[in-house]
């Protein structure tokens, strides 16, 4: 997985897995806003999107509006914004759709996070004003991220393809069962056919009614196509005369009860539940593009109050 964990190097995790996995970390903010960007990574989009949010966010402080207090909630689930009062959920960001989060370095305030929002697919960045713990806030949001994605490993996500492949071949197992029954029935029909061509009419004893040698064998002739088929040991065995019906069946490539050559390498994809395989390849998606952690500095904003 491409992730950038900048930050990790330089600091351990906040917490202890326990108490993300269990539980979750609760940080008190104030929640600037969030404005759409065009990529999920990046400081310089990030860094526009502060400066919008805090222009828009001294506009509405002009007016009389105060800049609204938000609880965080992160945990290996994700990271929840509600409200510290009646603790309604407000936004409920899943970790693998966070491709980005960044703190500033000259304002402990300050930090942001690029979400792909679930419903639209459009890329926002959430910008919070916290009370000097911006980094903390990042680093416990990246720490949840490393401990979800190894959940999800845990639980099977690694697997996902493989489990793709395995129900696409349980599928043409299925479909060969099938086909398998219908090409005895053909066989036996064809059995059939060929006792009633040998069969010689009523009251008839002459050989040369029943257009056979005198060993019973068809003869020979130039317009008779000959197929060589392989014997039981791998040696080739003499070539045998087939009636024209089978020559046109295999000259459309098909085999000798005219069923399609099976070729593993063109399975279809297999059947799975909708609602579970679109959630499984979205999880996959997100925690393969991987979360970037960045310590940026963003420039400084001459209408920047505290809000």
């Amino acid at each position: 997985m491409n992730r950038a964990f900048n930050r990790k190097k330089e600091k351990s995790w906040m917490h202890t897995p326990e108490a993300l996995a269990k539980h979750y970390i609760a940080y008190n903010a104030k929640f600037l806003g969030n404005a759409e960007v065009e990529t999920p990574k990046g400081t310089e989009v990030v860094k526009d999107a502060v400066r919008k949010l805090k222009f828009q966010r001294h506009i509405k402080k002009s007016e009389g509006q105060k800049t609204p207090k938000v609880e965080l909630q992160i945990s290996i689930y994700g990271v929840k914004i509600l409200d510290p009062k009646t603790k309604d959920v407000q936004h409920n960001c899943q970790l693998h759709r966070i491709s980005f989060c960044a703190d500033d370095k000259t304002d402990k305030r300050i930090f942001t996070f690029i979400y792909k929002d679930s419903e639209s697919n459009k890329h926002l960045c959430y910008v919070f004003d916290s009370e000097k713990c911006a980094e903390e806030i990042t680093l416990t949001i990246g720490q949840a991220f490393d401990l979800a994605y190894k959940k999800f490993l845990e639980s099977g996500g690694k697997d996902v393809e493989t489990r793709k492949q395995i129900g696409s071949l349980q599928k043409r197992i299925q479909e060969l069962e099938t086909e398998n029954s219908e090409l005895k029935q053909q066989l036996q029909d064809l059995e059939q056919q060929l006792m009633m061509a040998h069969v010689p009419p009523t009251g008839s004893v002459s050989v040369q009614a029943r257009s056979t040698d005198v060993f019973d064998m068809v003869p020979f002739s130039p317009g008779t196509v000959l197929v060589p088929t392989q014997a039981s040991n791998g040696c080739p065995v003499p070539p045998t005369a087939l009636p024209p019906n089978i020559v046109a069946v295999l000259s459309e490539g098909k085999d000798l009860f005219g069923a399609e050559p099976f070729d593993p390498f063109t399975c279809g994809s297999a059947d799975f539940p909708p609602d579970i395989q679109s959630k499984l390849d979205e999880m996959q998606e997100g925690f393969k593009m991987g979360l970037t952690l960045e310590g940026a500095v963003f420039s400084p904003d001459p209408l920047d109050g505290r809000c």
